[in-house]
């Protein structure tokens, strides 16, 4: 048996046709007035839905465009709360700075009051030596300051060290913890003289400096006890705090004792210092 052949219209052409049929039915309601019939029923049955998707194609890219502006509005707005944190954290570190170092210039105040007889004149640290500490350090006041070699610079509770060179406008100190440093001491509660040596590698293992030559003969130092400069120093004001006792034994001869004692000054952390404005007598000797 012979099969008939199917005959096949593509999709597209198929469209095609129902369109034109619909635009010829809309023509057709036109030119003869009919609001009804099945005329509007076809066009209902097509166009409806097309005109429903168009409005649903239409409404998602309005509605995507919104959501793109909105994505833009929040990054826009999030770029400006993430540089009112970074100025409001600015501001932040800069406070506590400021009352750090208004701290620091009260210590310093107050430490003017407790040697209120000698005349100073602030500094702040610009520039130290290549160890960790402060063991030699520039400041920023010189000459024109009225500043000498042999000046005694003072800080936090006590005694810090001396200027050892200066210019115009800069100075530099040796502190009491350099390797090189030897000040003439005594012990305040009872008068007894001793020599205070710096030791940086002492200073590095457990933040203490030397203490020798102490004559103590009715053992009555003790640790904890007060060591400040002494009268017979040659180049350091009498009576500026260095520190306290730390450790003390007898030495080999029986005649004096050794120890160390702990600063009262921070070396690793010195920004601002007081200069004293005054040079020791001279004609005196002594190990400084």
């Amino acid at each position: 048996m012979r099969q008939r052949n199917k005959m096949t219209i593509p999709t597209g052409g198929l469209f095609l046709v129902l369109i034109t049929i619909c635009f010829m039915l809309l023509a057709l309601s036109y030119v003869t007035g009919f609001s009804g019939g099945p005329v509007q029923t076809v066009a209902n049955y097509i166009f409806v839905p097309m005109q429903k998707g168009l409005n649903f194609i239409g409404t998602g890219i309005t509605e995507s465009t919104k959501d793109a502006k909105t994505k833009e509005e929040l990054i826009a707005e999030n770029e400006s709360l993430t540089a009112q944190v970074e100025e409001l954290t600015t501001q932040l570190t800069n406070m506590q700075l400021q009352q750090e170092e208004l701290e620091r210039l009260e210590e310093l105040h107050d430490l003017a009051t407790d040697y209120g007889n000698y005349k100073t004149v602030g500094a702040h640290v610009i520039a130290k030596g290549t160890s960790n500490w402060f063991n030699t350090f520039t400041i920023d006041k010189g000459t024109n300051d009225g500043v000498q070699v042999d000046m005694n610079i003072i800080s936090g509770s006590g005694l810090v060290g001396i200027v050892t060179e200066v210019g115009p406008s800069y100075a530099v100190v040796r502190s009491v913890i350099d390797d090189n440093s030897s000040v003439s001491a005594m012990i305040l509660a009872t008068s007894d003289n001793c020599i205070v040596s710096g030791d940086l590698e002492l200073m590095t293992n457990s933040n203490m400096i030397e203490l020798t030559d102490l004559e103590d003969v009715d053992n009555e130092v003790e640790v904890g006890t007060a060591v400040v400069t002494s009268n017979i120093s040659s180049r350091f004001l009498p009576g500026i705090l260095v520190g306290y006792v730390s450790e003390l034994h007898e030495d080999a001869n029986n005649l004096t004792k050794s120890g160390t004692i702990t600063p009262v000054v921070d070396f690793k952390h010195l920004q601002e210092v007081l200069v004293i404005l005054e040079l020791k007598e001279t004609g005196k000797t002594d190990g400084d």
